[in-house]
């Protein structure tokens, strides 16, 4: 989190602007074409992670994490919050991970070991209060 102190304040909201351009184009590989984005249930922490709260052209809602991580998303239904949908992806990627460890492939175990170690990074986000403090 220190780099997030050496960004200048343009540096910090041209890093939000990449995310969530990073989001809406994994959404759209996925098919998923955006209509609007509801900032106030977004959650950036510079320079680590963007937690986008989106609404696609159909109206359904969806959480997408992008940043220093595997970009993922996932149906709004799963959590309320932003908090709530960091402790989903982390439980979600944590399954993957698991099922990747039964593959043979090295490549998978390497990609199974980068989910855990950010599965883990993300339940400590969930449980740390002090980010989930009314400001």
């Amino acid at each position: 989190m220190n780099e997030a102190v050496k960004m200048t304040e343009e540096q910090q909201q041209q890093w939000i602007r990449e995310q969530y351009q990073t989001a809406t184009k994994y959404l759209a590989e996925k098919g998923i074409v955006t209509n609007s984005v509801k900032t106030e249930d977004s959650r950036y922490l510079v320079p680590l992670l963007a937690l986008w709260k989106l609404t696609s052209l159909e109206g359904k809602s969806y959480w997408v994490l992008c940043g220093d991580l595997p970009s993922d998303h996932s149906s709004a239904e799963v959590a309320t919050n932003a908090r709530d949908a960091l402790r989903h992806f982390s439980l979600k990627w944590q399954m993957q991970a698991e099922n990747l460890l039964q593959a043979k492939s090295e490549e998978q175990h390497d990609f199974a070991q980068l989910l855990i170690g950010r599965a883990e990074g993300l339940y400590k986000l969930y449980e740390d209060e002090s980010l989930w403090q009314a400001k």
